[in-house]
């Protein structure tokens, strides 16, 4: 059998079922990993090892993925009994007392939870760099970011320490460190996996969970067990035909793919475009038409009034934690960054949340109209490669502003739209560092990009993992 750091989640569980190994070898190896790992990449925040292990002793249930090991992110999705940072001082004594839905859905496939991820602070950066946490360090260069805001997942299964992770996406937090690590990142169609308990679901709409793995039909699989409604959901995504797995195994037949790589008053690195043609080549080479476009929105724009539903968003959620303590918003609360967010949107308006809603709904029918005449599109995921750490500062707001937007304009407007969209990788930059491109489709498409993202994996088969560090390194 093939070392298990080697086995996606897929063949990692039908191992386990064929008796090959036990869960607890698994989980046991696993743990291992991670404490080796952790030391480098820093991307745990909360362990349960000895928890997990007597969970598997007693019994896991008898599910798709029983004894594959999984980590959760640290930010609006609950473990039971594990710390509810989200990076954020503020919330440094929070302890979440039931999981999320999602990870009820993970538990019950038979999926054993080691522990829970680092993420920047409250998800608003795209580089995992929290002043609460520290940095995580990307696998393929410790130098360099593995993007966020699930960096701590996407940087955890790039370096093989388990085979998949939860992740969740505002803007671009599946694809950005997906792209950045050379993982598989689906978003899924807004509504497509419940956020209970977490109330944000309506206030917040722009976010999604789901996972980054190393393969397509990983993703597909975590997707069908964890995905659709609870009742009471505050929106529902279109009901899929059938099964992801089985979707991701389909030939879409010929289509229409719009590319762009370019947005308005935008530079996109020429690394990053190479890539991006590269795919469109490739894409031509299976069968389908690529044809170029123009962005079909303003990315400023998006950047702008997305930026206030989700300031609204943080308001409620520093405010609401404030209540819990008791006590008023205190100086080193917050990082810079963060603060200097919550202070400017505390005194937003109704009338300009309303508006900017508004706003995003004509953003919706504007992307909607491409899909009229094309089944999906084609851009980069991120316009530069993988930042180095240290140039998304959150104690320099002025970094932030100026850099933020490079990393998110080609992502969070499928947020906005509640679109799927997916990172898929397609080598490595100059550097070594990977390069992903992105596919979005219509909403509830998923299962068209999960097979089309199953064409380029066995057309280009990418390198599950990063390489090992050198003997000796730290």
């Amino acid at each position: 059998m093939a070392d298990l750091a080697d086995l996606d989640a897929t063949g990692l569980a039908a191992a386990v079922a064929a008796g090959e190994v036990s869960a607890r070898e698994v989980a046991e190896a696993a743990i291992a990993r991670l404490e080796e790992g952790d030391g480098r990449l820093n991307v745990m925040v909360s362990t349960r090892y000895e928890e997990a292990l007597a969970e598997v002793d007693a019994g896991l249930p008898d599910g798709p993925l029983r004894g594959v090991p999984l980590l959760v992110k640290d930010l609006g999705t609950y473990v039971a009994g594990l710390p509810a940072t989200g990076g954020s001082r503020l919330f440094a004594d929070a302890v979440a007392d039931r999981d999320s839905e999602v990870v009820t859905r993970y538990r019950q496939a038979g999926m054993v939870v080691l522990g829970t991820t680092n993420t920047p602070e409250l998800g608003l950066n795209a580089s995992t760099e929290p002043q609460w946490g520290g940095p995580t360090r990307n696998p393929w260069a410790p130098d360099r970011s593995p993007g966020g805001s699930s960096g701590g997942s996407a940087a955890a299964v790039a370096a093989g320490l388990v085979p998949v992770a939860h992740a969740s996406d505002g803007g671009g937090s599946i694809r950005i460190p997906a792209s950045a690590c050379g993982l598989l990142g689906l978003k899924p169609s807004r509504g497509r996996v419940t956020t209970a308990p977490s109330t944000g679901s309506l206030s917040n709409l722009v976010s999604v969970h789901h996972a980054v793995t190393t393969t397509v039909r990983d993703s597909a699989l975590l997707l069908d067990l964890t995905a659709g409604p609870l009742p009471g959901d505050a929106y529902v995504a279109p009901t899929p035909t059938g099964s992801y797995v089985e979707a991701a195994r389909t030939d879409p037949g010929r289509l229409r793919i719009g590319m762009y790589t370019v947005l308005a008053g935008r530079e996109t690195h020429p690394e990053c475009v190479a890539a991006t043609l590269a795919t469109a080549r490739l894409l031509e080479e299976l069968g389908h038409e690529v044809v170029p476009i123009e962005a079909p929105y303003d990315a400023a724009e998006v950047a702008a009034r997305s930026g206030l539903v989700m300031g609204a968003n943080l308001v409620v959620t520093v405010q609401d934690r404030l209540a819990e303590l008791g006590r008023d918003l205190r100086e080193d609360d917050l990082e810079p960054f963060t603060r200097l967010l919550h202070d400017h949107y505390s005194s937003l308006s109704a009338a300009d949340l309303n508006r900017a809603l508004r706003y995003l709904q004509e953003v919706g029918w504007q992307v909607g109209a491409a899909f009229r005449d094309h089944d999906l599109l084609l851009t980069p995921t991120l316009a530069q490669p993988a930042p180095p750490l240290g140039l998304l500062d959150t104690t320099r707001p002025e970094a932030i502003y100026e850099h933020a937007s490079t990393y998110s304009g080609f992502t969070s407007v499928f947020n906005v739209t509640g679109m799927p969209a997916v990172s898929v990788p397609t080598g490595t930059d100059t550097t070594g560092v990977p390069i992903g491109v992105q596919l979005a489709a219509d909403l509830g498409s998923e299962g068209l990009l999960l097979a089309v993202a199953g064409q380029l994996e066995q057309a280009r088969p990418w390198s599950r993992h990063a390489p090992a560090p050198p003997a000796g390194r730290g």
